[in-house]
């Protein structure tokens, strides 16, 4: 019997995406002007963007990335272990070990490394991870490239997650969700997590990815009032509320060192190029010190809230900037999202597998710099794109 051609077998999966409608396309943006940005020479207002706080063109990160390129050019050119640490990574990690309450951080080049990193190095055959059904992906991949047994409990589900760890009572055990969900938008039982974790002697990690920056009073996350003892892991991007590009992880002086060891994707990968841990540290002193603009962000969460509610708009139950106006049918969100488009708004469908089937959506992120303005004109728009259950006006 020949073996199977990969390629062919590649193009039958893609084939089949084509036939359901579920192809996945990039679509380059030419300009971008705060939440304005510009596709195929059509300007867009774009509520697609996870720069919650509108840094990624704040003047102070232009000048700090600006400042540190002219003075260490460009890639760090080695990895941190070979001489690819600079001073401006050694100053992100302390400023965000402070800021999260933790001993020590750690820089990775994305969330997905650093999620892969730490389940590599901390877990191993025989072991267990027990996740939430709506993780992001990285954390599975982690669980199932690290050799352990991954369990995965009804979402946000405090009891399902303790029937998961209680399977395996004699095993190693983390149990991993994500902060805020980058779906849903809904945010997790952190408090009540770890209070599991402490009576099943398991040790808990938070992806922070959406959290970090928006939430808690200085903007340090979704468990900002749990500290290391409760979240001995925590791991948060640069690239979403922080407006740049790459990851930490925090926690005790004893994690950071084992990861400095042992976790792969820190080990055998250029650094971040410095300048972007300049600008980076720039954007942690705004996002901790600028109440203003979380101020402004939970005003737009509420207003489209409300509208939406005043519409018939069917959303998640999300306090976050992630509003998924819920559809169902792949064909229906693509079909809203191309109104939409029409109208002026980039909100792009996400649809299966990226989502369960029936369950395709409008996700709708907002952010600091859209104006009140802005926001009413897209729920105009989505009343008259999205359909709405029958009886609703």
């Amino acid at each position: 019997m020949p073996r199977p051609d990969l390629f062919e077998r590649l193009a039958r999966a893609h084939a089949q995406c084509a036939r359901q409608d579920l192809l996945r396309r990039v679509r380059t943006i030419e300009q971008v002007d705060g939440p304005r940005i510009s596709v195929n020479g059509r300007a867009l207002l774009n509520f697609a963007s996870n720069d919650y706080l509108g840094l990624a063109q704040h003047p102070a990160l232009r000048e700090a990335l600006s400042t540190a390129a002219a003075r260490r050019g460009v890639g760090a050119t080695a990895a941190h272990l070979l001489g690819g640490h600079r001073d401006e990574h050694d100053a992100l990690e302390q400023k965000l070990a402070r800021w999260t309450g933790r001993e020590r951080a750690l820089l990775f080049s994305t969330g997905y490394m650093a999620n892969l990193g730490v389940l590599g190095a901390l877990l191993q055959t025989g072991d267990v991870c027990v996740q939430d059904k709506l993780n992001h992906a990285c954390l599975l991949d982690g669980a199932r490239l690290s050799g352990a047994e991954l369990r995965r409990y009804r979402h946000a589900d405090v009891a399902s997650a303790k029937q998961q760890l209680e399977l395996r009572p004699g095993a190693a055990a983390m149990l991993a969700s994500d902060g805020v969900f980058s779906m849903d938008g809904d945010i997790a039982p952190l408090t009540a997590l770890a209070a599991l974790c402490k009576t099943q002697r398991a040790t808990l990690m938070v992806d922070d990815a959406h959290g970090v920056g928006v939430l808690g009073a200085n903007g340090a996350g979704a468990g900002a009032e749990l500290g290391q003892d409760d979240v001995p892991i925590l791991m948060a991007t640069l690239g979403k509320a922080l407006g740049v590009a790459g990851a930490f992880v925090a926690g005790s002086a004893a994690l950071i060192d084992g990861l400095v060891q042992f976790a792969r994707t820190y080990i055998y990968t250029t650094a971040l190029p410095p300048a972007l841990a300049a600008a980076a540290s720039a954007a942690v002193d705004i996002a901790r010190d600028d109440h203003e603009r979380r101020a402004r962000l939970r005003l737009r969460i509420a207003q489209f809230r409300a509208g939406a509610a005043a519409q018939g708009i069917t959303l998640l139950p999300s306090a976050s900037a992630i509003q998924p106006v819920l559809i169902g049918a792949s064909d229906v969100a693509l079909a809203a999202a191309r109104q939409l488009e029409t109208a002026g708004f980039y909100v792009p469908a996400i649809r299966p597998p990226t989502v369960p089937a029936g369950k395709a959506r409008l996700r709708v992120t907002l952010s600091a710099a859209h104006e009140e303005s802005d926001v009413a004109g897209l729920l105009d728009a989505l009343a008259l794109s999205v359909p709405r259950p029958r009886g609703t006006a």
